[in-house]
């Protein structure tokens, strides 16, 4: 009948058409990922030997240290060699990580690349990563029992894994930010607030109008108790209703021998009150003592924040003692950062990549090389062909299928060749 439309064109518009190319690109694109994981880092030996290294893709064993056991994380060259048919967890990368594989932690295994290892590392960190579990909610990755569509962040300081619907704040569009650091580690870390009302890119609820507030009159006050391992923070608390919430508001009181000036310009003005130009140093020469004089809140969120927002950190020499006394020092690193380890491993993956055809023509004389091209030239041709029955057809290419094609294309080759005829002059 005319105008009718048969079952196979109505399951062509339920079912989305890909090409050749969407799967190319696809592969392609998941390829270059894993290059950037996994580049930076030696497939081929052990890590150990390298002692900490900054960063590094690492693994754990399920099969050698299930849940219950010593935590314990291996390099990307011993999961190959030493754990490849056994069940891993990858946890990405972790930075300051030395190979645990065919130390004390496991039982009944030697590693096969580097089997002079101590007992153990004691400068490693672990966390329920390396069982499996991520986030405060301790569950795993892909979870079979969650319906919930959901991303998975990374915090830059603990460095576990969260739902963004676990970090209190909805994260912002993956574009907008390149690190987030959890409610957790906001709270140990707690100076990151002061820098976070003019950095952070944190998304706030509607009833909120930025991180950073103005306050014209102190209320009832009471000292905040030295906080992150007895680092002084000397700040005020004033609890000030708002929206009919109470929110806590930090108050800078620490006086300084020589007080701290900059200059100021229109753009330092913000919501009604002067900021602290992050571009600029301030005479006492810590950055952020001039941005604790102003007004800002600690919520129980986490924060997203932008590239290159570490190089605003102050490095002062109480400013550095304050992130090594909080094990934090690796935030003025600037190649502690993820990115930098994937931009190295892109680097040395485009260097170390090689055209294995253009490897094999320069080797080759000239008569050489035409030969080859023109056996090239055929086996495109006659593959497309054959790839093309079966589109036509709109049958599945099995791997029986492809072995059958190429003992077949050897087959004529042979009979090219054995059919020959050479003269001398």
């Amino acid at each position: 009948m005319a105008g009718a439309e048969g079952p196979a064109g109505r399951q062509s518009e339920l079912e989305p058409v890909v090409s050749l190319v969407d799967v190319l690109e696809e592969d392609e694109e998941l390829e270059n990922e894993a290059c950037a994981v996994l580049g930076g880092s030696d497939s081929e030996k052990c890590s150990y030997s390298q002692g900490s290294v900054k960063r590094q893709a690492l693994y754990a064993c399920s099969t050698c240290t299930p849940e219950g056991e010593e935590p314990a994380g291996i390099c990307l060259a011993c999961s190959y060699e030493c754990h490849g048919s056994h069940k891993l967890f990858e946890l990405y990368t972790k930075r300051n990580f030395r190979c645990d594989c065919g130390n004390s932690k496991f039982k009944n295994l030697e590693c096969k690349l580097f089997p002079d290892k101590a007992k153990v590392n004691s400068g490693n960190k672990y966390n329920d990563n390396f069982f499996g579990l991520y986030c405060i909610c301790k569950r795993p990755y892909p979870d079979p029992e969650d319906e919930i569509p959901d991303e998975m962040i990374q915090c830059v300081v603990c460095e576990d894994w969260f739902h963004g619907r676990h970090l209190g704040a909805v994260p912002p569009e993956s574009g907008d930010f390149q690190e987030m650091v959890c409610q957790a580690c906001m709270k140990r870390c707690s100076f990151l607030w002061a820098y976070a009302a003019q950095l952070a890119v944190t998304k706030l609820s509607p009833e909120d109008d930025g991180l950073v507030r103005n306050v014209d009159g102190l209320g009832d006050q009471e000292v905040v108790k030295p906080e992150n391992g007895g680092y002084q923070d000397s700040t005020l608390k004033e609890d000030v209703p708002e929206n009919g919430k109470d929110v806590i508001k930090e108050v800078n009181t620490e006086q300084s021998n020589e007080p701290c000036t900059s200059s100021s310009s229109d753009s330092d003005f913000q919501t009604g009150f002067k900021t602290q130009n992050l571009n600029t140093k301030s005479q006492c020469g810590c950055t952020l003592q001039e941005l604790k004089v102003n007004q800002f809140i600690k919520k129980d969120t986490a924060t997203y924040w932008p590239l290159n927002w570490r190089s605003k950190l102050c490095t002062c020499q109480d400013c550095m003692k304050m992130y090594g006394d909080l094990d934090v020092l690796f935030l003025t690193d600037e190649y502690d950062t993820v990115l930098a380890y994937e931009n190295k491993g892109k680097i040395d993956q485009a260097t170390e990549k090689r055209d294995p055809l253009m490897d094999t023509l320069n080797s080759m004389n000239r008569v050489q090389q035409v030969e080859l091209i023109c056996e090239y030239n055929d086996l495109k041709t006659e593959l497309k062909d054959y790839l093309k029955r079966f589109a036509d057809e709109g049958t599945v290419v099995k791997r029986e299928d492809i072995q059958q094609f190429f003992e077949e294309f050897q087959s004529k080759k042979r009979r090219r060749v054995d059919g020959m005829q050479y003269y001398c002059s």
